[in-house]
């Protein structure tokens, strides 16, 4: 039946990307995977029925390959199942996302010594004392064809990675492109060049233009689901959505040390194969937690949306922190869905995976209305969620670039008083990147924010968020 199968599977695939004329280079790439441990015993499976066509093709990750599950991201040590699944695959690179991070610099040291494969990061410097091995770039031998990767690693406006500057350091980092062009060199000496970035989309169309030698920008970051791939400046960039909806397969024809033809196709993660029992059995044995299914309460209905969710983590940390107003960054609420009935351990954790701990502070209304709107400038123009008051944005237009104008109300509909003192509960995180002027910069709790989301939920029991949402928007 096995081999049957396999057949099958191969003649599938023949099809999809049909037999090579020329050279050919192959590159299966992943983005943002945020422990998808579920999807790897598929993802496995593709890679075998692509490599029983194609042996030498490249599997490569662009980054964010941990938190966003908590089988993973509280397993000690911290990520292995993620990377023993991809060890088993046998990836041939992964760029360093922000969530690389998140164990702080021993933590991700450890990750890399435990991984059978590089990552790549040109624009990262890391001190010998660290730990952490990462490489610049890497050059893969296909078949005689040299293909150049050049790894970077995604950089804020505050100089750092999208994690807490805790997280990072020791480690210093320099913008793309001022690093990029140090390369050069390299794709002069390459048949196909190859840039693996976590910076996001629309940072890659630049780059695009302005290095438009490079073949290919395998793209992560703000998980944007492309239809293959889009040519920008020449450049084929491919990019996936969260938690491996899918993965991209790139096929370049290269005749006389260069590339003369691209494109990029998505396949869907939905097909079991020869690994796919190994995995099975990892994940079963990762997901041996009886702590994970522990019901801590329930929902009355089915919740649709960010807003409702967040808005519920909000009035956990409020209440639990006995303050007068929460706030939570909109890219913190981690899904925006689930269906009425119990509530497990293992919802609040990939709700809110991050292990932040409560910040409490003292801020004036106006320090309020600044830091919000500092919080929106940090996390991608995306306006917070509140608990304890409620707020009119209205944007300077429909791209949401900028606010004009931003109106807060207190619990009774009443405009916020900007010179009282209000007692705030926010995460960590926030604090460190909503960089507003503010005189009380808190006290930090010894607890995660998740476990204020389940205790809360154990004392309420049944709660409801449908339609619940925190701020209205105009333009």
């Amino acid at each position: 039946m096995k081999k049957n199968f396999l057949s099958i599977a191969t003649l599938v695939l023949v099809s999809f990307f049909g037999i090579a004329h020329g050279e050919t280079v192959r590159i299966l790439s992943s983005n943002d995977m945020h422990s998808a441990i579920e999807k790897m015993p598929q993802y496995a499976a593709i890679v075998d029925s692509i490599r029983a066509i194609d042996p030498f093709v490249l599997v490569i990750s662009a980054g964010d390959n941990r938190t966003g599950n908590p089988y993973n991201d509280l397993y000690e040590p911290v990520s292995y199942p993620m990377i023993s699944m991809m060890n088993l695959i046998g990836f041939d690179a992964s760029a360093l996302g922000n969530h690389e991070y998140d164990s702080k610099v021993e933590g991700l040291a450890k990750v890399i010594s435990l991984s059978n494969f590089p990552y790549l990061a040109a624009n990262i410097t890391c001190p010998p004392e660290s730990g952490i091995r990462v490489r610049p770039y890497m050059v893969f031998d296909v078949k005689g064809i040299k293909v150049g990767v050049l790894g970077i690693t995604q950089v804020g406006d505050n100089g750092l990675p999208d994690t807490h500057p805790d997280n990072v350091k020791g480690l210093s980092f320099q913008l793309p492109e001022e690093v990029i062009p140090q390369y050069k060199w390299l794709t002069e000496q390459c048949d196909v060049n190859v840039l693996l970035t976590h910076v996001g989309f629309d940072v890659d169309i630049e780059l695009a233009k302005q290095f438009p030698y490079y073949d290919l920008i395998i793209s992560s970051h703000t998980h944007t689901q492309l239809e293959g791939g889009e040519i920008h400046s020449g450049v084929l960039i491919t990019q996936n959505g969260y938690q491996l909806p899918r993965v991209t397969l790139t096929t370049l024809e290269v005749e006389g040390g260069k590339v003369v033809s691209k494109k990029a196709e998505n396949i869907y993660l939905n097909n079991p194969n020869r690994h796919a029992e190994a995995a099975e059995a990892l994940l079963k044995h990762f997901k041996n937690s009886p702590e994970m299914e522990r019901v801590v309460g329930y929902f009355k209905n089915d919740i649709n949306g960010y807003d409702p969710l967040g808005v519920m983590m909000c009035d956990a940390w409020l209440e639990e922190c006995e303050c007068d107003i929460a706030l939570e960054n909109y890219g913190g609420v981690r899904y925006d869905y689930i269906k009425a009935g119990p509530i497990t351990v293992k919802d609040i954790l990939n709700l809110d995976p991050f292990l932040n701990c409560p910040v409490v502070m003292t801020l004036t209304g106006k320090e309020l209305h600044d830091m919000l709107i500092a919080c929106f400038k940090a996390d991608r123009n995306r306006f917070p969620i509140t608990s304890g008051c409620t707020a009119v944005v209205t944007y300077t237009d429909a791209s949401k670039s900028s606010i004009k104008k931003l109106e807060l109300f207190d619990t009774n509909g009443k405009k916020l008083n900007m010179k009282k003192k209000y007692r705030v509960v926010t995460n960590n995180y926030v604090a460190s990147i909503a960089d507003s002027p503010r005189q009380d910069q808190g006290v930090r709790g010894d607890v995660t924010t998740s476990d204020l989301i389940t205790h809360w939920l154990e004392k309420k029991g049944t709660v409801d968020y449908q339609g619940r949402s925190s701020f209205t928007e105009k333009w």
